[in-house]
C-alpha cells in the first residue's frame, strides 16, 4: 500500500472527534519521511493471542543492567519463521501491518524503546532501528511548527 494511502487510511480510521484526524494530518510528514527511509511499505509484527505486539527485552552483553525493549518488524512472513523463536510459538501470530501504522503506534507504546525494522529478506544483519524517543521529538517539533489556529486545542503540542 502506497504511503499516502496509508496516511489517509490512518486519518479515516481515527476517532472522528474533530482533533485526532487533524493531528494525524499534521504529523503525517514526519511519519512519511521516516517511512521513506525504510525499504518496505509493510512489515510483519508478532502479536500474541490478545493482539498485543510481542516485545523483546535486549540486555547489554557486558552490562546486563542496561536493557532496552524492542519490537521486531520483519520484511516477509518467511523471515518471521526463520528469524524469531516466537515464529514457532502457537500463541503468537505474525500480522502484516503498513509501515505508517507501525510508526504511528510506536509513539503510544510507552513500554517500548524502539522498533527494529529488518530490511533485507533472509538476513537479520541489515536493520534500521527507530527510537521512540527520537520519533516523539520529531513529532513534537512538527506540532510546535503549526500555528495554534490550525487545530482546535491549544494544549495539543
Amino acid at each position: 500500500m502506497d504511503l499516502d494511502i496509508q496516511i489517509q487510511s490512518l486519518i479515516d480510521d481515527a476517532p472522528q472527534d474533530g482533533v485526532t484526524p487533524q493531528l494525524i494530518a499534521i504529523i503525517a510528514p514526519v511519519l512519511n519521511a521516516i517511512a521513506q527511509q525504510l525499504r518496505h511499505h509493510q512489515y510483519y509484527i508478532l502479536q500474541n493471542l490478545q493482539e498485543s505486539w510481542v516485545v523483546t527485552t535486549l540486555s547489554n552483553r557486558t552490562n546486563s543492567t542496561l536493557q532496552k525493549r524492542v519490537i521486531y518488524a520483519f520484511p516477509t512472513l518467511q523471515d518471521v519463521a526463520t528469524g524469531s523463536s516466537s515464529g514457532l510459538d502457537a500463541q503468537v501470530t505474525a500480522m502484516p501491518i503498513p509501515v505508517i501504522h507501525i510508526l504511528f503506534q510506536l509513539v503510544a507504546l510507552e513500554s517500548v524503546d524502539s522498533i527494529v525494522f529488518l530490511e533485507t529478506p533472509g538476513t537479520d544483519t541489515d536493520c534500521v532501528e527507530i527510537l521512540r524517543a527520537e520519533l516523539q521529538k520529531k513529532i513534537q517539533k512538527q506540532l510546535k511548527s503549526i500555528p495554534p489556529n490550525r487545530y482546535n486545542s491549544p494544549d495539543i503540542a
